[in-house]
């Protein structure tokens, strides 16, 4: 039996206590596993721009949809940016070191 929300503690409004969080950035094993294929397949062809990426994957998967197709996209995208930027951070670190030594 369902009580009407009025009615809990002593006929007060119930108290909301969570607070607005943002979501992370979670993506099923769907789309991670298509991705990954993807980027497997065809290493050289995406890049660090969505856009560009959406139509690549538009064209390389028939029969997806609109929303499927946009988080594949993101997350090959977002895969590429975030290995960009270890790469980048990495090479940063490495230049003093050697620079040191000569």
């Amino acid at each position: 039996m369902r009580v009407a929300p009025t009615l809990l503690n002593g006929g007060e409004k119930p108290v909301n206590n969570r607070r607005k969080t943002n979501l992370g950035k979670v993506k099923t094993e769907q789309i991670k596993h298509l991705g990954k294929e993807l980027m497997t397949r065809f290493p050289s062809k995406f890049t660090a721009n969505f856009d560009e990426n959406k139509r690549l994957v538009d064209q390389l998967t028939k029969g997806t949809t609109t929303r499927v197709r946009n988080q594949v996209a993101g997350y090959i995208t977002r895969t590429i940016a975030l290995a960009q930027a270890s790469s980048a951070a990495e090479s940063e670190i490495e230049e003093p070191q050697e620079e040191a030594a000569e």
